[in-house]
């Protein structure tokens, strides 16, 4: 399997289109973004190059491709101001799959691995990230990974009519 990743140097109206669509799917929507209520989860937002530019300067983005396929977006965040634990040297991470050929093939866990290579090279100790309490999946591939949960945050996002937990969860690298 073809899968290779690629910094993103800058905001190109040719990958804007992905991001732009995976963010606003439905099917996604949940999986993505914490939503304080329905009305925000149905909020639909178009994204434009001035978006990714702002989303460059606080984040070290990767494009992940199978093949030729532009299939998802991975990035991290040096010691954003929503981390559980403010502790120095800690990056934040978020992947995201967002095209239907790219699930079950274990492109996740190689983005993982990606992710915390690119992050110790930044001579980075630590990495937190957050997990909806509704995606077993996700959180499965975290533990395996070698993350360990410390803290549940209740009523953080809304999905099918109710509020959930988002777990937080970190490994020292």
């Amino acid at each position: 399997m073809d899968i290779t990743f690629r910094k993103r140097i800058e905001p190109t109206t040719d990958v804007l289109e992905h991001p732009s669509r995976w963010e606003n799917d439905p099917t996604l929507i949940h999986l993505i973004r914490p939503n304080r209520n329905k009305e925000a989860f149905e909020m639909r937002e178009v994204l434009t190059v001035q978006d990714l530019e702002e989303r460059l300067v606080h984040n070290h983005t990767f494009l992940i491709y199978l093949g030729n396929q532009l299939i998802g977006e991975m990035d991290y965040q040096i010691e954003p101001k929503h981390l559980y634990k403010n502790e120095t040297g800690t990056a934040w991470i978020g992947i995201i799959v967002g095209e239907e050929t790219g699930s079950g093939k274990g492109i996740g866990s190689r983005a993982l691995k990606y992710l915390e290579e690119e992050i110790k090279q930044q001579s980075l100790k630590r990495i937190e990230l957050g997990v909806f309490e509704f995606n077993p999946t996700a959180f499965r591939l975290y533990q395996k990974a070698g993350y360990t949960e410390i803290a549940r945050i209740p009523n953080f996002t809304y999905w099918q009519g109710k509020m959930w937990q988002d777990i937080r969860m970190e490994k020292y690298i």
